[in-house]
């Protein structure tokens, strides 16, 4: 990703030197495994961890000629390291190094997006306890249905990514996976003892079996949970950037002092947080698809996925993490405004409150069909002639024999709507 879509705390997972840092730590910890079971030489990882450097420029310049980016960096490291170098590498294929650096890289960088989510939660619950009572409207297609609160809304979102973080500790602990298995994984020339050993050192598992290569469906469900993650992101972005339409504004990003929205009018201040989180999550959902795609490789393997991964992992998990901080930032200083959510909630004049009309009429006796009938009837002039609602329930017969005035008035009561918000948050924020 670009720097702008970035943060260190990622991105350098994915800097050159890691990546080498953790090949040269799988190299050294296999050549300590293969010491202890008298192998190779006694005190070859102590000399090869003492002598070796990384010259990233040395590791290009070689891989200009060899063609070959594990070779390049062994033959590098034999220049400073000289003799014990040879004991390197012994009866180990690039996949080895390449996969279990990968998966190592996955797993740090799923860490700090765990972190991610759980900063979120942490806000969102705090704010969903803060508006519990914060009436506002529900809407369903867009369209006015009934009172929520504000604290409900964020509540879901909440509950949302309690289920991400399940989803991507899961999707963490599927890719932790070493594999020290040798060409075609059949540990010919290398025993599964020096895999287990190597695993334990980086804290991952032994790859129970792999070809030459740990397959790709554990890559592919790792993917498949961040485009998870980032939809649920723009579930949450897209409620802010409607809540914020002028003609809504129930909400609104903060926007600070001498921030300027449009370059033409001056007056503007626009959801530009919100939508930069909208078409981030639209790059990490793109991602999952080539992660599926490399699960199909030929035979033992090809490497038709290699150029994919050295994209999708950098950058899916960089943009995520940038988003879910972001995101972070817009609910924590997310401007709320109650007064206008009731504004709005009355904007038409009490037709939110139909269903409870009619539900009341059928406990009267009257037929659902007929309940349903007279209720849309005077709910249509106060759509169409914009009359009051109540008003004209008041005045009809048929809800005039079924319904005392004090029974209708009740049913205009927005706190009805309110009953359980602490029976669900209960069960949401426990």
């Amino acid at each position: 990703m670009i720097p702008r879509y970035s943060r260190k705390e990622v991105a350098q997972i994915w800097e050159p030197m890691n990546k080498f840092k953790i090949w040269l730590d799988i190299e050294i910890f296999a050549a300590q495994a293969m010491e202890k079971y008298k192998i190779i030489p006694k005190g070859v990882a102590a000399k090869v961890r003492k002598k070796s450097k990384i010259n990233i420029k040395r590791i290009d310049d070689i891989e200009k000629k060899t063609k070959h980016d594990v070779i390049a960096f062994l033959t590098s490291i034999a220049e400073k390291v000289g003799p014990e170098a040879k004991y390197l590498h012994q009866g180990m294929t690039s996949s080895d190094v390449l996969d279990t650096c990968f998966n190592l890289q996955l797993k740090q960088a799923g860490k700090i997006l765990n972190q991610d989510i759980d900063k979120l939660l942490k806000t969102l619950k705090t704010k969903s306890i803060k508006y519990k009572n914060t009436i506002t409207i529900g809407r369903s297609h867009g369209i006015h249905a009934e009172p929520v609160t504000f604290g409900l809304k964020l509540a879901t979102y909440y509950a949302e990514f309690k289920r991400n973080k399940k989803r991507l500790e899961q999707a963490i602990e599927e890719i932790s996976t070493c594999a020290i298995s040798g060409a075609v994984g059949t540990f010919a020339h290398i025993g599964p003892n020096i895999e287990k050993f190597v695993a334990k050192k980086l804290g991952l598992k032994p790859e129970p079996i792999s070809t030459q290569i740990i397959p790709r469906d554990r890559h592919a469900h790792f993917f498949n949970t961040l485009a998870l993650i980032a939809s649920s992101a723009e579930r949450l972005a897209t409620e802010v950037r409607h809540l914020q339409k002028t003609e809504v504004l129930e909400a609104e990003e903060y926007f600070s002092s001498g921030q300027k929205g449009s370059s033409a009018m001056p007056h503007k201040r626009n959801p530009v947080l919100s939508e930069n989180i909208t078409g981030l999550a639209r790059l990490v959902r793109s991602y999952s698809i080539p992660g599926m795609e490399n699960i199909v490789l030929w035979h033992e393997r090809d490497i038709s996925h290699s150029s994919v991964e050295r994209n999708i992992g950098p950058d899916a998990t960089v943009t995520l993490d940038f988003l879910l901080i972001r995101l972070n930032n817009v609910v924590a200083n997310l401007v709320v405004h109650p007064k206008t959510m009731e504004s709005n909630l009355n904007k038409f004049k009490g037709l939110i409150f139909s269903q409870g009309v009619m539900l009341k009429l059928t406990q009267k006796g009257v037929k659902r069909e007929d309940a349903y009938k007279v209720v849309q009837k005077n709910a249509m002039k106060t759509w169409d002639k914009n009359e009051d609602f109540y008003n004209n329930l008041k005045k009809d017969k048929l809800i005039q024999k079924n319904l005392t005035a004090k029974e209708l008035k009740r049913l205009f009561d927005v706190n009805y709507h309110k009953r359980y918000i602490n029976h669900i948050l209960g069960r949401v924020l426990k």
